[in-house]
């Protein structure tokens, strides 16, 4: 009898399958026993197994007539055995690679996200190094945070890296640590370490006059920095935060919260930057005018104009050509200078554009601008760019960097007496209003020759132009449209902004009806709350302002005629209307004097609900008035206080329970 398997050793001879697809059939499962068809006698299951070779579909036997058998090969010479362990072996070597793979892909990922968890804070450190003025601990953080981002860039660029990035799970986070890694590391190439060469020194003014060439490749290098923030903000906003894991999604948060520190920064130089370059006067002569507002009678940005001064800048020299006080426009008209805005006029009535003195009532610089352009082209006619307005408290700012200056009389202007001498002194000093406007005009061009004569540190002079700015005692209105539109919403631009979205702002602005300069001895306190980050709640805004008279009622007769008239109030009394603010699509709900109800007329005005409460003050007193508003539910920015900047620094606090403090 012949045996099942020396009749397969017999097959193997004729032309039936190879060894090879033989094996690889009986490895994966799919070879038969004695009476299947994977390749055995496909006979009647009887010991003289006649049978045929369905391997190559023919020749049939009875069991006579047998081909000599070729002997088999042994096991461990076959691809029977080698074939199957061969793939056994491929598939635990690829598993082992796999997992190699993995564990350096782990590594990687782990040092990767030590490198940028130590980089992140330090692009903060860097910045305060930059904000206080050192730049040699600025340039050594920086090189520290190169040598950390560019080893966290070089271990997720890795084409091993890329290819897992498409993996679930996974591959989100691979894929958002890389994006991160290449973020601080561009953040630091091209943003931050360019802006440490910057020789702030420079940018002063030499021998009267700014290098504007100088101050055009500043720009320029700002400019490069404020776009690689935003290019990183759009990137990092792209990622689906929804997929990352705790420890993936703190760090990107990390990310953020460093560019929303160094973008407020950056935005507000790159405008100015581009402004300035020009506003010298790098592409032609540029005429400004500057107002010299006066603090101790309040309009709504400042107070009564008391001197105008016109500045012509050419090639980075600036120049004081003109000086004119209200007595050299034509006041007392019967028709606004120019047509106004029907609602500003509503609010404000006409005297804002009949008298240059009521020229700064509205909270919109702009308004101003217009206005006080009209009446310089009017009494000279020279085209104006531009429109700057100033304060004697923001020129104690300036005194305190520049030191003191020396005035045609022969007093000495510090940082300390400015303020008292400019808007107190004077007045008894000199009791006609002309002598008072032309002591005004000779302060003003004695300080703006100190500032263009003397090399004061750039930190110092920059510091008290930001303090300035951001008491809205700095302000600026440009001409050209594209310049305005990089101003706008700003403190420095004069205007409210348009909506609520970065920050959703309340207004309380003054006027100063007394006639006299009382405001000097005025004090506001300012208490802003809001319930916009209230789950449920209706959106609720509450301006609560304190004005106090801080006039010693036993000073009130020996008060100089020009302080307190007592024309049409008892003197020392100061009548105020105050115009009270709410954000942006708000109505007005209810107002209280001293907490009782007041009948109040809400009006529309820049987009807001405004309201105007008349308050009297008597020597000593103090008036509490509560404004409340409400909006429909929506998205609200930070909540913030617009308002007049006063003599004294006007205390704000903010409650708006529920919502993430401003960083």
């Amino acid at each position: 009898m012949t045996s099942r398997r020396e009749a397969r050793e017999a097959r193997h001879g004729q032309d039936g399958p190879s060894e090879q697809t033989e094996s690889l059939a009986e490895f994966f499962g799919s070879a038969g026993n004695g009476n299947g068809n994977g390749g055995s006698g496909q006979g009647n299951g009887s010991g003289h197994g006649s049978g045929s070779d369905d391997g190559d579909g023919g020749g049939s036997g009875s069991g006579s007539g047998r081909r000599p058998r070729k002997p088999r090969r042994p096991l461990l010479k076959s691809a029977r055995f080698w074939v199957p362990i061969g793939v056994l072996v491929m598939l635990i070597v690829t598993g082992v690679a796999g997992g190699v793979a993995a564990k350096k892909l782990y590594d990687q990922a782990m040092s990767a996200k030590s490198d940028l968890e130590q980089a992140i804070p330090l692009v903060g450190q860097v910045q305060q190094s930059m904000l206080v003025g050192d730049t040699a601990k600025a340039k050594t953080t920086i090189t520290q945070i190169t040598a950390l981002t560019s080893a966290a860039k070089a271990k997720t660029s890795t084409d091993l890296w890329k290819n897992v990035e498409w993996v679930p799970v996974a591959g989100p986070n691979l894929a958002a640590v890389r994006v991160a890694a290449d973020s601080v590391d561009a953040l630091v190439r091209d943003a931050v370490s360019p802006l440490t060469a910057i020789d702030l020194q420079a940018l002063m003014p030499k021998d009267g006059a700014f290098d504007v060439k100088n101050l055009t490749a500043l720009a320029d290098d700002i400019t490069r920095a404020d776009t690689t923030v935003k290019r990183i903000q759009h990137d990092l906003a792209g990622l689906d935060r929804s997929a990352l894991i705790p420890q993936v999604a703190s760090g990107i948060t990390k990310l953020d919260d460093e560019l929303a520190k160094i973008g407020p920064v950056l935005t507000p130089a790159h405008n100015a930057l581009t402004i300035l370059s020009k506003a010298l006067g790098s592409n032609g002569p540029q005429h400004y005018l500057l107002v010299f507002q006066n603090n101790a009678e309040s309009r709504g940005t400042g107070g009564n104009p008391a001197a105008v001064a016109l500045l012509t800048a050419e090639n980075g020299k600036i120049t004081l050509t003109q000086q004119a006080g209200s007595g050299d426009f034509h006041n007392a008209r019967e028709q606004p200078i120019i047509p106004l805005d029907p609602q500003l006029e509503a609010l404000y009535g006409t005297k804002i554009g009949r008298w240059i003195q009521d020229s700064t009532l509205s909270p919109d610089f702009t308004d101003t601008a217009n206005i006080v352009r009209a009446y310089w082209a009017e009494s000279f006619g020279t085209p104006i760019d531009a429109v700057a307005s100033f304060d004697p408290v923001a020129l104690s700012y300036l005194l305190r960097a520049i030191g003191p200056v020396t005035l045609p009389t022969g007093d000495v202007l510090t940082a300390d007496n400015a303020v008292p001498l400019l808007l107190n002194e004077v007045y008894a000093r000199y009791p006609d209003g002309a002598e008072q406007d032309a002591f005004f005009a000779s302060a003003a061009k004695a300080v703006f020759d100190g500032l263009l004569s003397s090399h004061p540190d750039p930190k110092t002079l920059l510091d008290a132009l930001s303090k300035a700015a951001n008491e809205g005692r700095l302000l600026y209105a440009p001409g050209a449209k594209e310049q305005a539109e990089l101003l706008a919403g700003t403190p420095v631009g004069g205007n409210m902004p348009a909506d609520n979205a970065k920050t959703t702002d309340l207004g309380v602005y003054l006027d100063d009806i007394t006639e006299g300069k009382l405001d000097y001895y005025m004090r506001m306190s300012i208490a802003a709350k809001s319930t916009q980050c209230q789950a449920g709640a209706t959106p609720t805004f509450t301006s609560t302002v304190t004005l106090k008279n801080t006039l010693d009622p036993g000073a009130v007769a020996d008060l100089p005629v020009y302080i307190a008239p007592g024309r049409f109030f008892p003197k020392g009394d100061v009548s105020t209307d105050m115009y009270l603010y709410g954000p942006v699509g708000s109505a007005l709900t209810g107002v209280t004097v001293n907490g009782q109800p007041f009948s109040g007329t809400a009006m529309p005005h820049l987009g807001r609900t405004a309201v105007k409460v008349n308050v009297l003050t008597h020597p000593g007193e103090a008036v509490t008035i509560e404004a409340t508003f409400t909006a429909p539910a929506g998205s609200f920015g930070p909540l913030e206080v617009r308002h007049t900047p006063m003599v004294a620094e006007t205390p704000v606090t903010i409650d708006a329970p529920g919502c993430v403090a401003k960083k």
